[in-house]
């Protein structure tokens, strides 16, 4: 059997070399060269079609053939005993009925001495009938991830008649013509189908244009994408990734993002799979109590089920925007739009081992969508290199209004912070033989995300620091310095900041926001106490800020960003379903009323949500504080720095197994992200940084009273995956830096070229 890295590199060579064709017109066919989707970037597409190498249909069809072999379920159920189950079908995707696994997994083999455990009775998995459909089946309680699945379950629906909406199945979307509507079709069905699907879309633009599309006036010509099934599409099933019966699930009108794309060529092929919701900002609390109790890591969506990896379908994919990061690492999609409330785009980004950028919050319009946290959701995008990433920003700009989005109340920027140059020319790197494109650039390392708090945090903090000193400093040229963490040992080879995040933090957080110095924890005890001070005192207040007095260690960029909850979703998706204006669910008691949830505990999430009516909270008011400090706290670092841009590994901990335990918080280390970026609305860029193989597994054990499991860290027993896993690199900076994170990303991106399509997701043999 071939070693994983001899399959990974198998992978790649087949997707270069032998990829699926989308197959040329009859009178191209004699030519020797085939196009091959797979890896292709945008301007590959375009240039393939002006040369007859392909059409936009073959393009789309091509991409179409990819989610009918590779876009089914990838987990099974956890039931009590492991024994099979006989489910029905699932939706249509790619012109057949999903097929659910029949083997389940015995909660036993995830979960130890079971037969002690004492707490809530397990939701155990279980198949059962959709809200939507009623002959539909889903997954609903507990999963488990497949290796080697072949299956990533991506996307949740394709733009193909028939199966693009559960409101107007097939005999509702037939293509018009001289048959009227079906009498029994909802009559909002016939705008349905007087708009193409996609391969229509494709066919239609092949004849306008053939082999002479205007790319300046359609630079997304024939780019397949997909949007995360937050956004609105006025030709797709939109639901936020719920089982919801809407009298009509697809809306009226377009999301402000997914408008302008289209206007720019695009095809709106697929909507992606996601944790529902935007992972539905959690529970608020209320009347509604939890009485079942389910276990395990993924991203998760009721209609669309668990997204998996598609480098090991047994690991989860990292945040809401799985299925848009999964889609574009297989090669299932050119580009998707993602959405990020804490870092959703960029996680997902470098565990599928795509690039992910969020922007300056409100540089990319997020009107017509639903939010989980209107103040810090930001649409991002997800593609596999930097520059078809800047492509596809440089597209969403509107000829008239620019970014501006009047749908978006965050999207009415400075014009200051928008280049007037496209984005896409600074990723045209000098990476010539002797030439050192970064040379003159001041980059720095941000320890404070490189701490090995863990076994787990060793080997992608190891691996990263030595990429950013081999490539960055030694390779492209650029002048690296470091920040300082007490738990991070000082590089003797890279030179200290002059002015650190600490000091900036002990200027300006006394002033603006004494009350975040002197937080408590629940035990009512100070969480950044200093001994032999009074830091709710304004004397220790003016000694900190003159450098006579410590903060807490305590007090750090891991720690600074955490708030209290806010109540935001309950406002958001209340005026979400206003503007929707759907007959049948038009505020949060007809949705819960006409929805299905994956897990009890979600449905007693969104009853509480529903009865949320007073929005205020200490969240809410902190955020909007904090992101003003520690703007002017990272500003302030960067400017007495004279840096450019700010480095670090997007996250040092490996994807957990999906139904399994996830690595345990320590030292307050967010795990799975860091919120720095999101928090603050600032840009950040995450690119494929290579793969790594070692992982501490963690694993689940009984609490002392045996009434719940908690999430054990594994210290000594390290193991090698049986597929390398990606590493992703994030670069990031002030409000308005989106150009320098071009330029030093997609020169990082050149001369290392770590993206690897997953070998499990090769070319389609038909």
């Amino acid at each position: 059997m071939a070693s994983a890295c001899t399959r990974l590199a198998a992978g790649l060579t087949s997707a270069l070399l032998l990829g699926l064709a989308a197959s040329a017109p009859a009178s191209a066919a004699g030519k020797a060269h085939r196009f091959h989707i797979e890896e292709a970037s945008i301007e590959d597409v375009q240039h393939a079609i002006q040369s007859g190498e392909t059409t936009c249909e073959g393009v789309v069809q091509a991409y179409i053939d990819r989610a009918k072999a590779y876009n089914g379920m990838c987990t099974s159920l956890v039931t009590q005993d492991g024994a099979p189950v006989s489910p029905g079908p699932g939706a249509v995707r790619a012109g057949a009925p999903l097929k659910f696994p029949t083997d389940t997994v015995a909660a036993s083999t995830l979960l130890p001495d079971l037969d002690q455990y004492k707490g809530l009775p397990l939701e155990y998995g279980h198949m059962g009938n959709s809200q939507s459909d009623p002959a539909v089946q889903l997954q609903y309680g507990m999963l488990v991830g497949h290796p080697h699945a072949g299956q990533v379950n991506a996307l949740s629906t394709l733009n193909i008649r028939g199966e693009r909406s559960e409101s107007c199945p097939m005999d509702c979307d037939a293509a018009p013509g001289t048959d009227a509507l079906p009498a029994h079709c909802p009559a909002e069905c016939e705008a349905l189908r007087q708009q193409p699907d996609a391969l229509e879309t494709a066919a239609a633009m092949d004849k306008k244009y053939g082999r002479h599309p205007d790319l300046k006036k359609l630079p997304m010509y024939c780019a397949a994408m997909s949007f995360k099934d937050v956004y609105d599409t006025r030709d797709m099933r939109s639901t936020g990734g719920g089982d919801v019966k809407y009298a009509m699930d697809v809306p009226k009108e377009d999301s402000t993002i997914v408008a302008e794309l289209r206007a720019k060529g695009a095809i709106i092929y697929a909507k992606a799979n996601l944790d529902e919701y935007n992972a539905g900002s959690g529970d608020p609390g209320g009347a509604a109590k939890v009485l079942l109790h389910a276990y395990g890591a993924g991203a998760r969506s009721t209609w669309g089920g668990m997204v998996c990896n598609p480098y090991d379908t047994a690991r989860e994919t990292g945040g809401s925007s799985a299925g848009s990061a999964a889609g574009v690492g297989a090669n299932l999609a050119e580009c998707s739009i993602c959405e990020e409330t804490g870092g959703s785009c960029r996680q997902p980004a470098w565990r599928n081992g795509v690039v992910g950028l969020v922007t300056t919050k409100g540089l990319l319009p997020y009107g017509g969508a639903i939010g989980a946290d209107p103040y810090l959701d930001r649409a991002g995008i997800q593609c596999r290199t930097v520059r078809d990433t800047a492509i596809v920003l440089d597209a969403v700009r509107d000829p008239q209004r620019g970014y501006f989005d009047p749908r978006d109340i965050y999207s009415a920027l400075p014009n200051g912070l928008i280049s007037k140059e496209p984005y896409a020319k600074f990723t045209e790197a000098n990476l010539k033989a002797g030439k050192k494109p970064l040379a003159g650039m001041r980059i720095g390392i941000v320890r404070e995300y490189m701490v090995k708090h863990s076994a787990n945090d060793k080997a992608i903090s190891d691996q990263i620091d030595a990429e950013i000193k081999k490539v960055l400093r030694d390779q492209l040229g650029a002048e690296l310095v470091e920040s300082h963490d007490p738990l991070y040992p000082d590089d003797p080879t890279v030179p200290n900041m002059s002015y650190t995040f600490q000091q900036a933090m002990a200027e300006i957080l006394p002033l603006h926001m004494p009350e975040y110095v002197q937080k408590k924890n629940a035990d009512g005890a100070l969480s950044f106490a200093v001994q032999g001070y009074d830091v709710a005192n304004r004397d220790y207040a003016v000694k900190v800020a003159e450098g006579q007095a410590p903060l807490s260690d305590k007090l750090n960029l891991r720690t600074i960003t955490s708030s209290p909850p806010t109540f935001s979703f309950a406002f958001d998706f209340a005026d979400y379903l206003v503007r929707r204006g759907d007959a049948r669910v038009n505020d949060w008691a007809s949705l819960n009323a006409n929805a299905t949830y994956f897990s009890e505990r979600r449905t007693v999430a969104m009853k509480n949500w529903e009865d949320r009516t007073d929005l205020a909270s200490a969240g809410i008011n902190q955020r909007v504080k904090m992101r003003d400090a520690m703007r002017m706290v990272i500003l302030k670092v960067m400017r007495e720095n004279k840096l450019d841009v700010l480095v670090n590994p997007t996250t040092t901990i490996p994807p957990a197994l999906i139904g399994h335990a996830a690595q345990p918080v320590v030292n307050n280390r967010p795990v799975g992200r860091f919120p720095t970026s999101a928090d603050l609305g600032i840009p950040e860029l995450t690119v494929p940084a290579g793969f790594n193989s070692v992982i501490y597994e963690p694993s689940f054990t009984l609490n002392k009273s045996k009434d719940a499991y908690v999430e054990l860290a594994n210290e000594t027993q390290p193991s090698t995956m049986a597929e390398p896993m990606p590493v992703g690199l994030s670069f990031w900076g002030g409000p308005g830096d989106e150009p320098i994170l071009f330029k030093v990303a997609s020169a990082y991106e050149a001369a290392t070229h770590h993206r690897k399509p997953p070998p499990d997701f090769g070319p389609v043999n038909k």
